[in-house]
């Protein structure tokens, strides 16, 4: 993707890749759960990573439905943001299990770097990690400016 279109991608990597909490939407049986959840990235911003007990309505509304909703924004740490310019990114995305041992050590890691302060909770019996397969990406600058990308 080039021109515009690459520049506002690259945008909307950096907003990904600068903040670490997103609100998680999941649906169960025509229902809405929302979950606070912190995150981290693969490279290229195509997977998202996160981590939640097996026990939880999250991780049971994902395997009924693997199609998600994530919302980042800036207005806890954009100083803009007072001035009508914050920004918030909405991704949809679909999830997938992590059923091989390597990936599993890798999402882990990865989700661990992010969020070292998380290391107790992902040594949990229950930990599962979370992998969303970004689809698009919608992003909002202030009240007014939209742009929207379609990655599959």
């Amino acid at each position: 993707m080039g021109g515009k279109g690459g520049e506002m991608l690259e945008e909307m990597k950096r907003l990904l890749r600068e903040n670490r909490l997103c609100v998680l939407a999941t649906v169960s049986k025509g229902r809405p759960h929302c979950s606070l959840m912190g995150y981290a990235t693969d490279d290229d911003c195509r997977e998202i990573y996160m981590v939640t007990l097996k026990e939880t309505r999250k991780y049971r509304n994902l395997k009924g439905n693997p199609w998600v909703s994530l919302l980042v924004d800036t207005r806890l740490s954009d100083e803009e943001t007072m001035a009508g310019r914050g920004k918030a990114l909405t991704v949809e995305g679909v999830f997938r299990e992590v059923t091989e041992a390597k990936e599993r050590e890798r999402v882990l890691k990865r989700f661990l770097e992010a969020n070292p302060h998380m290391g107790g909770f992902i040594a949990h019996h229950d930990a599962e990690p979370i992998v969303i397969r970004v689809r698009s990406l919608l992003l909002l600058e202030g009240p007014t400016e939209s742009s929207f990308l379609e990655l599959e």
